[in-house]
């Protein structure tokens, strides 16, 4: 399924302060990633910025706060919104955390990790069946960065990742800066991680830059992509079943030709693996 979808190219993820720039710039940015999250509950001024960008860029949406690593289940008028959101668009996929961000019914604020463990491995399962019934379009689960990890594991994060994307039939996106941020943080070996990784259903990377504080990493989509991530984001181009990459930027935000210099890199990278022409 996820061979014969249409390679995208390089894209970025799209944020208000960047749009004239994007927009000036077009012939440099393939797609668009959106934040669903801005999109479900919307103002006009919202409902018109979102029919700009489908007006002149392919979108994908990429969810935040589905929660579907969540015991109790996702939040039936959240996934409602979403499907809506999805039939608007029309993507040729759409992406969320492999974590959940509720328990008891609260929103905890974050992506929380998920124990790996088979219990965990059939609730998201689970709740990817509920989700499919609502969503017809391929969804992406994107490995998370974190920086603690939940006792009681029964298998290895990449293990955890692969059983649940082989039950459920789902592409994987690789998030290859929180992959590196994790292998840092937590002395892990990242060339086990990818030994053990389904790299044949990865449909997306993501790749960003982050700082250091008291010895932690952090991954805050604020600075230029390490040289580190791009070593390994090269050798997951040349073993993926790749149709997009994307950078993401949240703070500190360069001028725009900084970003446009990390997107024809990591689009020369395809090329050169040939993920797309």
């Amino acid at each position: 399924m996820f061979s014969e979808l249409s390679p995208l190219g390089v894209g970025i993820g799209f944020r208000e302060p960047l749009r004239s720039e994007i927009f000036l710039q077009r012939n440099r940015v393939d797609f668009l990633e959106i934040i669903a999250e801005r999109y479900l509950d919307v103002t006009d001024r919202k409902e018109r910025e979102l029919d700009l960008l489908a007006a002149h860029f392919p979108l994908i949406p990429h969810g935040i706060n589905l929660s579907i690593g969540s015991a109790q289940g996702v939040d039936s008028d959240y996934l409602g919104k979403f499907a809506a959101l999805i039939r608007r668009i029309n993507p040729l996929w759409w992406s969320e955390h492999l974590c959940f961000t509720q328990a008891g019914g609260i929103d905890i604020g974050h992506l929380s990790p998920l124990p790996y463990t088979r219990e965990a491995v059939n609730v998201v399962c689970r709740n990817i069946d509920r989700v499919r019934r609502a969503i017809d379009c391929p969804l992406l689960l994107e490995n998370i960065a974190y920086l603690v990890t939940v006792p009681g594991a029964e298998m290895s994060e990449a293990q955890f990742i692969a059983e649940i994307a082989e039950r459920s039939d789902c592409g994987l996106l690789l998030d290859v800066t929180n992959l590196y941020t994790n292998g840092v943080n937590h002395n892990y070996d990242v060339e086990g991680f990818l030994s053990e990784f389904p790299l044949e259903r990865v449909v997306q990377l993501h790749f960003a830059g982050g700082y250091w504080q008291d010895g932690v990493l952090i991954d805050s989509h604020s600075h230029a992509t390490f040289p580190e991530v791009w070593q390994l984001m090269e050798k997951v181009v040349a073993q993926a079943c790749l149709k997009g990459i994307v950078l993401e930027r949240d703070e500190n935000l360069p001028p725009f030709e900084e970003l446009a210099t990390e997107l024809e890199r990591a689009r020369a990278l395809g090329r050169q693996y040939q993920k797309w022409d």
